[in-house]
């Protein structure tokens, strides 16, 4: 078997420590990040993943807006410095795609498609989870770190406002990307019984 896949899927790692030292120039990482949505799957071919790519200063923002909101999230002053390091390595990378679900098109989907009506939202997050692996790893092989962060809705009105989002728009997921300065720890599995059964034929 051709395990090629494989082996490119075992290169894509939560990447915490970002940097800036990437060689690919930005159109060239807007058109890998297009192509790797392109290609991935959606029910009825619906495309209701959308993205929006931050670089330089508009990325930094992105940022600002999330240490900004948490501060009245966080319960303490120490609390709040962890996190304020954490976002801070977020910044620090060359950029973050900020991921979202056209709901307008979920909603077309499930009065266009009534049989189906109740499964267009659940199959809206699995083509979100199809493209975030895409754009992951398309950037895994092209030496450039990332990670899939979750601070949606709390930073979802601000977002909105600054970066001029369409209002069908659904902030789902946010991958700051950028030079790997840190390498991740070793990824452990748990047994492969617990995950995975084989059945060959019924009697």
């Amino acid at each position: 078997m051709n395990e090629k896949y494989i082996e490119l899927l075992k290169n894509r790692r939560s990447i915490y420590g970002l940097g800036r030292k990437v060689t690919a120039s930005k159109k060239e990482i807007v058109e890998l990040i297009k192509k790797a949505v392109r290609e991935s799957p959606t029910a009825f071919n619906n495309q209701t993943v959308k993205v929006i790519i931050l670089f330089g200063r508009a990325s930094e923002k992105m940022w600002d807006i999330v240490a900004e909101r948490l501060k009245t999230e966080v319960p303490t002053e120490e609390a709040y410095a962890k996190t304020r390091k954490k976002i801070a390595a977020f910044k620090a990378g060359f950029g973050t795609v900020l991921l979202f679900t056209d709901q307008a098109i979920v909603d077309q989907h499930k009065e266009q498609f009534s049989l189906y009506a109740d499964n267009f939202q659940d199959w809206s997050e699995q083509g979100l989870g199809g493209a975030q692996l895409s754009i992951w790893t398309a950037l895994a092989d092209n030496r450039i770190g990332a990670s899939l962060q979750h601070y949606n809705p709390l930073i979802d009105d601000q977002v909105k406002t600054v970066f001029d989002v369409p209002a069908d728009w659904t902030l789902r997921a946010e991958m700051p990307f950028g030079s790997i300065e840190t390498l991740p720890s070793e990824k452990k599995y748990i047994a492969g019984d617990e995950r995975f059964k084989v059945i060959e034929d019924l009697s």
